[in-house]
């Protein structure tokens, strides 16, 4: 029984960060689906969800401003959530220039204030954004060039990480988040991406159901309902956002931890996405996120059948297993000293600034 359980818990990891991917790549050569995208300028809607925002909220707004598209055609909604600090008063500060501002005087939480915004809107397209990141001038234009394609009904665009100094993140953060946008990338080269980036993404307006107001992952429910109403949820890199990446290992904890909550809500109010003939990325959905959520008690009976299993191969791959935890546990404490001291040196600096003109690309 043993072995049983260690080999299926093995499996089920390597199936998930390998196998998967082995498959997709297998999967896109025979069944690519190419976006027929097509630049044109249909009247767009960007709407931010805002509450406590005070450090970022001007900088987003100026940024908005400064986007490659026809100002006669973007309408700019701020939701105001309850804020407590100086969101609203530097945001009504640009109410005349093209923002419309949604007040709430109670906190409802981040998906009300989503569908007040979006009631407000009134373009084809829907695009949603947050505070903290900074749009690549060209991304609302590449965003909605997809839409040409009728087939498409949601949009995912690129959330760049980068460094203090302005480059790509190359640290554990960045890499793991190319890897998952090379899985993204091949996704929606296939039919569709299981969730948006909620930094940038963008949906045909006649699609947006109003969100539960319990609703963790906006950016994962309102796209997968896209899905079960058998349009395409496409990933476009050339659409792009920037982001620092926070110095504070708690941030990256607390964002992680909101994400899987977020999957296993998904599962509960959308059970469809369970049945292979609603769901038309059935295998994508379980193996992206149904896999990832699972994988957690894998390494658990790995580990624990390991236990049973003590002699030749085996008792290497135990001492292993207990090796990786102790240098896994060792590279937490010293992130968590790093950061803490980090952020007490660095303390009210600004996140860097950081604006890229990309040329457009085919999907």
């Amino acid at each position: 029984m043993a072995k049983a359980i260690f080999f299926m818990a093995l499996a089920g990891i390597v199936y998930v960060y390998i196998g998967y991917p082995l498959l997709l790549m297998a999967w896109r050569k025979t069944g690519r689906r190419p976006v027929r995208k097509n630049y044109c300028e249909p009247s767009v809607s960007l709407v931010m969800a805002m509450h406590n925002e005070q450090n970022t909220a001007e900088r987003k707004l100026r940024n908005c401003f400064e986007l490659d598209y026809p100002s006669t055609k973007l309408q700019f909604i701020v939701s105001l959530d309850a804020p407590t600090d100086d969101t609203e008063a530097l945001v009504r500060n640009y109410a005349g220039e093209r923002v419309e501002i949604h007040y709430s005087p109670v906190h409802r939480g981040k998906a009300e204030a989503l569908n007040s915004g979006v009631a407000m809107a009134t373009g084809e397209i829907v695009v949603f954004a947050d505070a903290r990141q900074q749009f690549d001038k060209q991304a609302i234009r590449e965003l909605v060039a997809n839409f040409a394609d009728p087939s498409v009904g949601a949009v995912s665009g690129e959330l760049v990480l980068l460094d203090e100094q302005g480059q790509e993140s190359s640290d554990a953060v960045g890499l793991y988040w190319r890897y998952e946008k090379g899985l993204r990338a091949m996704e929606s080269d296939i039919h569709s991406v299981p969730g948006a980036t909620g930094a940038i993404y963008a949906i045909r307006r006649e699609l947006f159901v109003p969100l539960p107001k319990d609703t963790i992952l906006d950016d994962v429910v309102t796209p997968m309902r896209i899905v079960l109403a058998k349009m395409r949820v496409i990933f476009d890199a050339a659409a792009r956002a920037y982001e620092v990446v926070s110095e504070k290992h708690s941030s990256e904890y607390e964002r992680k931890t909101r994400t899987l909550e977020g999957n296993y809500q998904l599962f509960a109010k959308l059970p469809q996405l369970l049945l292979p003939w609603r769901n038309p990325i059935f295998v994508q959905l379980i193996s992206h996120k149904l896999g990832r959520l699972l994988v957690p008690y894998c390494l658990v009976a790995l580990f624990i059948s390991n236990v049973f299993l003590l002699s030749g191969l085996y008792l290497v791959f135990f001492v292993g297993q207990v090796l990786w935890y102790v240098l896994a546990g060792i590279g937490w404490l010293i992130s968590t000293r790093d950061s803490d001291v980090l952020s007490a040196a660095t303390a009210g600096q600004q996140p860097v600034e950081r604006t890229i003109c990309e040329t457009s690309s085919e999907n």
